[in-house]
């Protein structure tokens, strides 16, 4: 697949992803957040600042966990996590 088909598949995917009505899962939730950064903007850098919550540590665990991936892995990863809830 080109790198191009391959993006035109992710902003699908996240169209898709942005207009679902289902509540999802937080784990679902967590792992479509992170492939979506790994994507979109690479591997995590981790900064903790005075706002820092729960909520976004777990966001940032998420991402940390899949930073191994490069953004094109990580954008068919996303692309297959989209599909599959669309697909139940």
């Amino acid at each position: 697949m080109t790198e191009e088909a391959l993006e035109i598949q992710f902003q699908e995917a996240f169209e898709k992803a942005s207009n679902m009505t289902q509540a999802l899962p937080q784990d679902v939730m967590l792992r479509l957040y992170a492939f979506y950064k790994q994507a979109t903007f690479g591997t995590a850098n981790y900064t903790q600042s005075e706002n820092f919550d729960l909520r976004d540590a777990f966001k940032t665990n998420a991402w940390i966990q899949i930073s191994h991936l490069k953004p094109s892995e990580a954008k068919k990863q996303y692309i297959a996590t989209v599909n599959s809830i669309l697909n139940k």
